[in-house]
């Protein structure tokens, strides 16, 4: 009996044992179940955080890409305006240039003209005054057969500085009157 009693003591002492011991890994549990919780609130509140700042960093790319596109596009309208305008100038640029041909044209002509009506002598005597450029460039718009009379009434050293000069020219088609 006193087997049975000790055994039934040892038995009450394992078993309230594991109870202490388990008592004891149940406050353990507890304490870091407390703890953890914490973490886990504080993960979410940091979590929420991040949330937060990650759409208003969003907002603010948002608001930075409409702003830089806004100027895109108004650098894309001044690029084209200002194509327009150069399209422009060129076309002024270009008729102004056949203005200016035409009226230097028109006084070539005029002076054609004026030699041509000249008597050969006067018009050598004022051809014999200018530049062999300037005398060449005038009797390169005459009729050759005038050129021809006009280098006859010459000193003949002008006259052959004059002709080499027309040699070299192109060739303009004389007004024939």
């Amino acid at each position: 009996m006193k087997k049975i009693l000790f055994l039934s003591f040892m038995i009450v002492g394992v078993v309230y044992g594991t109870q202490t011991k388990s008592y004891e890994c149940t406050k353990i549990f507890e304490s870091r179940k407390n703890e953890l919780l914490l973490e886990l609130e504080k993960i979410d509140e940091q979590k929420q955080s991040l949330d937060a700042l990650k759409r208003a960093t969003e907002d603010l790319l948002k608001k930075k890409e409409s702003l830089v596109q806004g100027k895109g596009t108004a650098v894309d309208q001044k690029l084209a305006e200002i194509k327009t305008r150069e399209a422009s100038l060129k076309k002024m640029i270009d008729e102004n240039k056949k203005i200016l041909e035409e009226i230097k044209q028109l006084k070539s002509d005029k002076v054609s003209q004026s030699f041509t009506k000249m008597k050969p002598a006067a018009s050598a005597g004022i051809l014999s005054q200018m530049s062999i450029s300037e005398a060449s460039e005038i009797m390169s718009t005459l009729n050759p057969k005038v050129v021809g009379q006009i280098l006859t009434k010459m000193d003949p050293k002008k006259g052959s500085e004059i002709t080499a000069e027309l040699k070299k020219m192109t060739p303009k088609e004389p007004k024939k009157k």
